[in-house]
């Protein structure tokens, strides 16, 4: 649900920006705000394609379930918190929210990368993740 103080950031997007990102947000809200801030280009004037719309979401992938709650645990997320409100689970599940959130108008989605030291998530997803949905998905 917007506020009256958050209500301003799609017409801001339209007028200003090249790029809309929402981070770490559920995907009804990203989806509503996607809307938004097209409708607010399309009021302004201006061809909401030329604004790139982009998502944020933390990443913790396991190639089982056990190898997924070690690394929830290992950051301090619930797992399923994460799978709610993140990139999170099996390599599958992550490619479908990150599927989901490409429905809901994300072109590309910031991947947060809580545990830097674990170079075999990053492998993981590198191998498992990132092939399914394209190189437009980035690490950060």
């Amino acid at each position: 649900m917007l506020t009256k103080t958050n209500s301003r950031t799609p017409a801001l997007a339209a007028r200003y920006a090249q790029e809309f990102n929402l981070a770490f947000p559920p995907l009804e809200l990203y989806s509503e705000y996607v809307e938004r801030v097209r409708q607010a280009c399309v009021d302004s004037g201006r061809d909401p394609a030329t604004l790139r719309t982009t998502v944020a979401l933390v990443v913790c992938c396991g190639r089982d379930e056990a190898e997924f709650r070690r690394r929830a645990n290992a950051i301090g997320r619930d797992p399923d918190e994460l799978r709610t409100n993140g990139a999170a689970g099996l390599p599958g599940e992550v490619v479908d929210k990150l599927r989901e959130f490409a429905a809901g108008g994300a072109e590309a989605a910031y991947l947060q990368v809580l545990d830097v030291s674990d170079l075999e998530h990053l492998e993981l997803i590198a191998a498992d993740v990132l092939p399914e949905v394209g190189a437009t998905a980035g690490a950060a």
